[in-house]
């Protein structure tokens, strides 16, 4: 059931693999949990023949090359880079919400960092996030902050990043919003409803993570 959602939401994945250059390039760094900043800031380049498997989403054949990505614009937000692959149903999904007044008012995409556990000796985060494949989109940042410490939001819930989680306030993101329904819709789960320790209000992607 689940590819046969996949394959109906997004048809692209299911096509013959499309041709491609012949060099990967993307920018990466790494996610320091003791500065609490990127480190480590570097570019890449190499045959996509050689790519390695963290380089590619299994979910969805994205990959974190630049090459791979398509640049995306919805009403008055900046534009942002997605993955090619799956850029037509996010297109669709924020262009019906904007065209309907919705406050889509930030949209971040492909990131190609690693921000994701494990993490060396140093702090640095060692894994690739969905962004990293642009796989995911946060929306509107500034007032759907990442949370963590908390498995029900509450007082004892730290803001990581973004802005405070104020449902209500213009931009805010809720179950009940058009914009996280719209999402759903689209083939993404949404951050604010993941399990465990955080919580993650303004994120998209396949899996909430």
């Amino acid at each position: 059931m689940r590819i046969l959602i996949l394959l109906l939401v997004f048809p692209v994945l299911a096509a013959a693999q499309e041709s491609r250059p012949a060099t990967c390039s993307y920018e990466v760094y790494n996610w320091n949990t003791h500065k609490k900043q990127a480190v480590n800031f570097a570019k890449v380049e190499r045959p996509y023949s050689e790519l390695k498997p963290e380089e590619i989403d299994p979910a969805t054949g994205c990959t974190v090359c630049l090459e791979d990505q398509e640049l995306l614009k919805a009403g008055a937000i900046e534009p942002f880079y997605v993955c090619r692959k799956i850029a037509a149903s996010v297109r669709v999904a924020l262009e019906k919400l904007t065209a309907a007044g919705e406050p889509v008012l930030e949209v971040t995409g492909y990131r190609p960092g690693k921000t994701r556990n494990p993490t060396d000796k140093e702090g640095n985060r060692t894994g690739f996030s969905n962004h990293a494949y642009g796989a995911a989109i946060d929306i509107n940042r500034s007032a759907n902050g990442l949370y963590d410490k908390c498995f029900k939001f509450g007082p004892g819930c730290r803001l990581v990043q973004g802005g405070p989680w104020k449902p209500g306030n213009k931009g805010a993101l809720s179950a009940e919003s058009r914009i996280v329904k719209a999402m759903k819709a689209a083939g993404f789960r949404w951050g604010g409803e993941i399990e465990g320790a955080q919580k993650d209000f303004m994120h998209f992607s396949f899996s909430g993570y």
